[in-house]
Formats: C-alpha cells, structure tokens, sequence
C-alpha cells in the first residue's frame, strides 16, 4: 500500500469533517479534484489509482493538470484556483505525516494561484432599467413580477404613508450565520 492512499483517507475524514468541520460542500468539491487528479495521474502515468503515491504527484504532473483542466475541460481560473487550494489543503496535511516526500510537497505547495482579471461591475443606466423593465409582457401575471420587485419599496417609501421595515435575517444559506 502506498502512502497517499491511508493519508487521503485520513484528510477526508479526521482532517475536513472532524478537525475543520468542513461543509458537505467543501468536502465534495475536494473530493471531485482528487477524483480528477487521480484519473489524470493514471491516464498520464498508467499507474493504478491505487497504487499511486505521494512521490508520483510531483509539482510537474500538478500543473500539467492545472493546465487540463482549463485546457481541455474549459473550467476558469477561479475554479481551477480552488481545484490547487484543495490539492494544497492535502499536501500541507500530508507534510506532517510524511516527512519522506518533504521535497515533493514543498514543490507542490510552491505551486501559486492563477492571476485574473476581474469584471469590474457597472451599474445600469436609467434607459437600460427601462427597457429591462419594459421587456416581459405586463398583461400577464408573470409580466408584472419584475415591476413590482424592488422599485415597488422605493416607490411606496416615496408615497410617505407607509413605512418599509427591513427585518433581520438571522440565518443565511448553508451554515452563515447573521445578524
């Protein structure tokens, strides 16, 4: 048995769930790149999935599968940033465990994210909310939705008898708390 496969057990379940209290999110979107990189390093190396190790992930093979996937599977920057934080969360874990591969996990964690732009958001113009607002057919139901969205709170805030109250949300999607 090689190394990788006891220390990526170990990762999954002491390390994300029991130490970090990792979401299921987070452990399924880590899951998935070692999925990924495991098919990658067999397809490139026809080495088992269960036989491969530690020493067989060097940074070389690390970022020709950085490369893949926004070569060859289209995935952004972003993603393919997070896809490295996952493989970096791993190796950092198993630099504790494996002082024996200390070389090829430091080459590996030297591996630094992708630069991107980012879009710079604009707001819109009063003529472009017009004619957002303009679009669906009012005479229908599903037509007056966007209309009496948002603008129906600054136009009934305007009118001076009514006042809107924004009531407190005291907890978001997933585990965000608020308040």
């Amino acid at each position: 048995m090689t190394a990788l496969a006891p220390t990526l057990q170990a990762f999954f379940t002491d390390r994300l769930s029991h130490q970090l209290g990792a979401s299921a999110h987070t452990i399924a979107a880590y899951r998935d790149t070692w999925r990924l990189l495991l098919a990658f390093t067999t397809a490139r190396t026809n080495i088992a999935p269960t036989n491969i190790d530690i020493a067989d992930l060097d940074a070389p093979l690390v970022g020709e599968f950085l490369n893949h996937l926004e070569s060859e599977r289209g995935n952004s920057t972003r993603t393919r940033n997070g896809r490295l934080a996952a493989i970096h969360s791993m190796f950092t874990f198993a630099a504790l465990r494996h002082p024996e591969h200390a070389e090829t996990i430091a080459r590996v964690l030297a591996i630094p994210p992708k630069r991107y732009d980012r879009p710079q958001v604009t707001n819109l113009s009063r003529a472009e909310v017009t004619a957002l607002l303009g679009a669906p057919d009012r005479s229908a139901l599903p037509g007056c939705r966007p209309r009496l969205g948002p603008s129906v709170v600054s136009e009934v805030e305007g009118e001076g008898d009514v006042t809107v109250v924004q009531e407190s949300v005291e907890d978001g999607g997933g585990t965000t708390q608020r308040t």
